[in-house]
């Protein structure tokens, strides 16, 4: 495949982001690339076979997770993960939407922002990871990075605030201004990776640390080691 018109460094922040470096650039650059681009080279073909590796990863998984569960309550279990507005969710973590290809159109319309095209990116990036490695495990452990707590909390019948959301409003409702998450580190192979990220939060003495598969879950395990320092539990409503 040709190479990649996306310039080095957006590869560089894309990649981390994905927590996976592609062989050949090109099935990157093809998984970005919208129908309103091209109408022959786009990223739909990919798109048809990330979709059946999502819900086959995401059906492996939920089978281990819930060993008595009957096939109904599989199915709709599965259904809430692989939604579209989960999948445009996961786009966001990813900041996928900078880095889409777009007709002029679309951009002019804010495609970028548009949860069907996010969407259908997440799934055309897992299938491009597939093609360039050709290796399942890979693809699942990019998976449960990208998803996260998302996977942690499926079927729970009780919605509880996760920590991030909890310590933004506790700080909301006192006037106090907004935590601020970063990166510290990210450690590990390249489709295996840690993140280490810190939260600082107006009234602590020091930043809090977490630690995780992906940034979103790092940065969830800074804020609960935040709302612990400030006494609150994080079940609180």
């Amino acid at each position: 495949m040709s190479s990649s018109p996306i310039i080095d460094e957006k590869i560089r922040r894309l990649s981390a982001a994905l927590g996976y470096d592609f062989r050949d650039k090109g099935w990157l650059e093809l998984a970005l690339t919208h129908r309103s681009v091209s109408g022959s080279r786009n990223n739909e073909r990919l798109e048809f076979l990330g979709d059946s590796i999502l819900n086959f990863l995401v059906a492996d998984f939920l089978y281990d997770r819930f060993p008595g569960e009957n096939e109904g309550r599989l199915s709709r279990l599965r259904a809430l993960l692989v939604k579209q507005d989960t999948l445009a969710s996961v786009a966001r973590d990813l900041q996928l939407g900078e880095y889409l290809r777009l007709g002029a159109g679309e951009l002019k319309s804010g495609g970028f922002r548009r949860e069907s095209i996010l969407a259908d990116a997440v799934e055309a990036v897992l299938g491009a990871i597939y093609r360039d490695c050709a290796d399942i495990e890979i693809c699942r452990h990019r998976l449960q990075a990208w998803f996260g707590d998302r996977l942690d909390t499926v079927g729970q019948e009780t919605v509880i605030k996760d920590s991030k959301s909890l310590l933004q409003e506790f700080l909301q409702g006192r006037r106090l201004g907004l935590p601020a998450y970063s990166v510290v580190s990210i450690e590990g192979e390249a489709h295996n990776q840690s993140f280490h990220v810190m939260c600082e939060v107006p009234g602590l003495p020091a930043p809090t640390a977490g630690s995780g598969l992906s940034r979103r879950q790092a940065e969830q395990e800074a804020a609960a080691a935040a709302l612990r320092q400030l006494g609150i539990k994080e079940s609180d409503e």
